[in-house]
């Protein structure tokens, strides 16, 4: 919010300042907060205090576990700080020092109260006032991000599939992990770009281009109809491969589209499309949004970071190397004088973080490209592209799709798995999944097409997330389509039981968030305290996801949030009915909390990139 004070020069006008203020005041304090980060800040000023002579002491907080008698968290610092006063040869016991640390910390509406344990655990309880009021604030503002200290300008590269070639499964995993991340940072309040770096310039396009001369010869004035793109592919690659004179033509043809030439950056423009619309279709049932960036984009730029990096490069039998510290160079220049993937890389690396001025930059490919952004980003360290001071760059890398022979996943004739036939596929199962349960029985027709679509898309994504992405993982619908589990099928029925609650209570949302203005939340059984804290974690999640990029942290959080939820509402009854069935009561604050947790839910699904039905 930007206020111009010159604007104001009477008494009227200073209040409206004041109110502006207190709004935004009251903005921040309607965020859920990070109970992790505030008990961080609290004792590390209070072990500041009582051990100054200590200069970054050891802050550890950690969840309790599932005893509520040892508290809610707990802070482990007592343990190392002994070890490091033995180490300076001065011997003070661990619970002494816990002592000291729980006398110097400042008092706070989150904590209840503290107890030292053992040889110096310090035990915190948490406030129930607190927790009833943060959650509460769900129903009036939302379920909101928790504050960050600095709003960054962030470009997230991922997808990236090659021009004129299908998307398979390995896309797959880098589409899914891209768009999520880009979820999490933008709900984060970070400014996000979302960029596909598209193979779309080099060697496969002179092929391209002379065998589209050759079989459309009046392409320039009629659009030619390459319906299949995989097979004129095939073809192209089939006469580069076996014709000498056709190689020669492609590798003229190469040259000229890098020359921008007008009729050949024609043809390429029309193999691009057809492409470009191919890929769109599995966006579009995916919900992918992005902008298209590809390789041709870097063309001039490639052309100038040679001539700037003169001084710095090696000859290296013929080519052109840029060192950056490891055991493997880039090569900026190969030996016939062309460009590679290391020069627009570099190219790239250098428009995103110096003419964009992005203060982080993410790509999001497999594996087995870390060496090659380990010498990216060494490289770029080198030639002060990259200030580890200003800039944070990051590889989000990911292990290979399986099949469930625990091979890599290919059809049974050996073929790559196309994008498009998996999601019918997908579409195809759930069907039969929800046929099943005879959900076509209660459904109306619109409403089984969206659930079949929330379980087939939702159950593709969440297998992929829910698993740590460092690690390879087996794709099989079979597992993926139980409802028993960490699956989405699971997730996504436990959702729409929780809001069928108050349906059932014949509370519509708007009469929900007015009972919330006079009933509070109730945390009072342990079933409702446990389910509360569960939600209050939300904020942590994000965090942690924030340092490392690994979204199975979120998926884990949904299915304890779900199994939490299970144990509240088989201990604690929402809605009481008669030997008759009537409804005889409606306890308001725990149909409060039900509602709270859909909400929360509701926001991990979107984050996940999972659409939710209420019915299903």
């Amino acid at each position: 919010m930007e206020t111009d004070l010159s604007k104001f020069n009477k008494e009227a006008d200073f209040a409206a300042v004041a109110e502006q203020l207190k709004n935004c005041i009251e903005k921040v304090q309607t965020r859920m907060q990070s109970i992790t980060e505030n008990l961080t800040n609290l004792f590390t000023t209070a072990i500041t205090a009582a051990f100054p002579d200590i200069t970054d002491p050891p802050i550890v907080i950690a969840l309790s576990g599932n005893n509520p008698k040892f508290g809610d968290y707990q802070c482990n610092s007592a343990l190392p700080l002994a070890n490091i006063y033995k180490q300076l040869g001065k011997k003070i016991a661990p619970r002494e020092i816990a002592q000291k640390i729980v006398e110097n910390v400042p008092s706070h509406e989150l904590i209840e109260k503290f107890e030292v344990a053992g040889p110096g655990f310090i035990n915190i309880f948490l406030d129930k006032n607190y927790a009833t009021n943060s959650l509460s604030t769900i129903f009036e503002y939302g379920v909101r991000p928790p504050s960050i200290k600095k709003k960054l300008k962030v470009l997230v590269d991922f997808s990236s599939p090659n021009i004129a070639k299908e998307m398979h499964v390995g896309h797959l995993r880098s589409t899914i992990i891209g768009d999520s991340i880009c979820r999490l940072l933008e709900f984060l309040g970070h400014d996000i770009l979302r960029i596909n770096h598209v193979g779309d310039w080099g060697t496969q396009f002179g092929m391209l281009i002379a065998h589209l001369q050759d079989k459309f010869p009046d392409y320039l004035v009629k659009s030619p109809p390459i319906s299949d793109l995989q097979t004129f592919y095939k073809e192209s690659k089939k006469r580069f491969d076996e014709d000498e004179e056709f190689k020669k033509r492609a590798y003229a043809s190469v040259v000229k589209l890098q020359s921008f030439d007008p009729d050949h950056i024609k043809a390429w423009e029309l193999i691009c499309n057809v492409s470009r619309k191919e890929f769109q279709k599995i966006y579009d049932r995916l919900d992918i949004k992005l902008i298209e960036r590809g390789e041709s984009f870097y063309q001039t730029r490639m052309e100038q970071l040679v001539k700037e990096l003169a001084n710095d490069l090696e000859e290296d039998e013929g080519r052109k190397v840029l060192w950056g510290g490891g055991t493997i160079p880039l090569t900026i220049v190969k030996s016939d004088g062309g460009f590679t993937y290391d020069t627009s890389d570099m190219a790239a690396i250098k428009h995103r973080l110096h003419e964009e001025k992005h203060d982080w930059v993410i790509y999001v490919t497999d594996a087995g490209q870390a060496t090659h952004f380990q010498t990216l980003f060494g490289c770029a360290k080198k030639i002060g592209v990259i200030d580890e001071k200003v800039h944070r760059v990051d590889h989000v890398g990911f292990g290979v799709v399986l099949g469930e022979d625990k091979k890599k996943f290919k059809t049974r004739s050996g073929d790559t798995v196309r994008l498009l036939d998996l999601l019918d596929e997908g579409l195809r199962r759930a069907l039969d999944k929800l046929k099943e349960k005879e959900r076509d029985k209660v459904l109306t027709p619109e409403e089984l097409k969206q659930a079949q679509e929330s379980v087939a898309y939702g159950c593709i994504k969440y297998s992929d997330l829910s698993h740590n992405r460092n690690h390879e993982y087996v794709f099989s619908f079979d597992k993926m389509l139980e409802d028993k589990g960490n699956t989405a099928v699971y997730l996504l029925y436990a959702y729409t039981r929780i809001k069928s609650i108050a349906r059932t209570a014949n509370l519509t949302p708007e009469k929900i968030r007015e009972l919330s203005k006079t009933h509070q939340i109730t945390l009072e059984h342990d079933k409702e305290w446990k389910l509360g804290k569960v939600l209050l974690r939300f904020p942590d999640v994000l965090l942690k996801i924030t340092k490392d990029l690994c979204l199975h942290h979120l998926c884990e959080y949904v299915y304890e949030i779900a199994t939490t939820f299970t144990e509240f509402y088989d201990n604690c009854y929402c809605i009481e009915r008669d030997s008759v069935g009537d409804i005889v009561n409606i306890n308001i604050g725990r149909i409060l909390l039900t509602e709270a947790t859909a909400m929360v839910l509701e926001r991990c699904f979107y984050i996940l990139g999972l659409k939710p039905v209420s019915k299903m």
